[in-house]
């Protein structure tokens, strides 16, 4: 793995846990791979039951079984799930979201207030014993609460990165008149989190273009505006597998993104089927495999590596 420059908001007898939990969380590669699991609450059970949806997903556990089994992956989703399942599966990666939502009701659904602190997720994790490496909060821009939700995001990254662990955000602008498609737009968000001095953000990228090299050397800007907070692109809806390595691979080597977002696209498959998702996302994630190489291992042709061969971690 390459050197890691440590955030200053680190303070120095905290930066071999910062580190610890940086490793921990992108599989010792500086890329991460997200198992999103926040939309228990932000989707309620639309994601988990219905047609073409694995029955497997209508039990939350099916989400701890995939990301036990990811190879790499990291979990993200709130403080309440990891609670009731996660010392079942003491060995994933966790990633706490701070905030969070549900899609009914007709007031300001641009917003999303914080449940927990900081010291609390600290206390979790000592308590625990778990592999809590980060927090996660959700940051929408241009809504009518957005100057108290970036007081609340940069307070939480601050805090999160005095305790040693890591921040992400989400970053979504959206308000009336707002193209959340646009690459300039997003590319002004993801400069936010860089701002608000985020370790990793989780932004939208342009799916509905259909040239994907275009679309990846467009969305280069995001990147570019990102600086050192490291980008994960959302998976979107629900798409077959071959579209969706795809566009992994020209976001990882074209737009030089450091990961991938993965909900719906994982967890409506059954865990067989989700299990050799991940390894064929690892594989180009991880291992900087191509497309055609992941779709073989997801199709089972190859077996895909399973330990990382860098172990070259530093601190300058």
């Amino acid at each position: 793995m390459k050197s890691v420059k440590v955030p200053a908001s680190v303070p120095s007898n905290k930066k071999n846990e910062y580190l610890k939990n940086y490793r921990l969380l992108t599989n010792n590669s500086g890329n991460l791979l997200l198992i999103a699991g926040d939309q228990k609450i932000e989707h309620l059970n639309e994601d988990f039951y219905g047609p073409n949806i694995s029955p497997e997903d209508r039990n939350p556990e099916h989400l701890f079984r995939i990301a036990a089994a990811s190879q790499g992956g990291a979990f993200a989703t709130h403080l309440g799930l990891i609670s009731r399942y996660g010392l079942d599966y003491p060995s994933v990666p966790y990633i706490i979201k701070l905030n969070g939502k549900t899609n009914l009701g007709t007031g300001d659904k641009n917003s999303s207030r914080v449940w927990w602190d900081v010291k609390d997720i600290v206390a979790f994790k000592k308590q625990s014993g778990l592999n809590i490496t980060a927090i996660g909060y959700t940051l929408y821009l241009g809504g009518t609460y957005e100057a108290e939700m970036l007081k609340e995001a940069a307070k939480a990254i601050f805090e999160a990165h005095q305790a040693g662990l890591l921040a992400i955000l989400w970053v979504y602008p959206r308000a009336k008149g707002i193209n959340e498609e646009d690459v300039h737009t997003i590319a002004g968000g993801a400069g936010v989190a860089a701002a608000l001095d985020a370790d990793f953000v989780k932004i939208k990228y342009p799916y509905s273009v259909k040239d994907k090299n275009a679309a990846a050397v467009r969305f280069r800007e995001a990147v570019e505006a990102a600086g050192r907070t490291k980008i994960v692109c959302v998976g979107g809806d629900k798409r077959p597998v071959k579209d969706l390595l795809e566009f992994l691979e020209v976001q990882s080597k074209v737009s030089g993104t450091s990961g991938l977002a993965i909900g719906r696209n994982l967890h409506q498959r059954s865990l067989e089927e989700a299990t050799r998702l991940c390894e064929a996302i690892g594989s180009i994630i991880f291992y900087n495999k191509n497309a055609k190489e992941a779709l073989a291992i997801f199709n089972k042709k190859i077996k895909a590596k399973t330990t990382s061969s860098s172990k070259i971690f530093g601190i300058f």
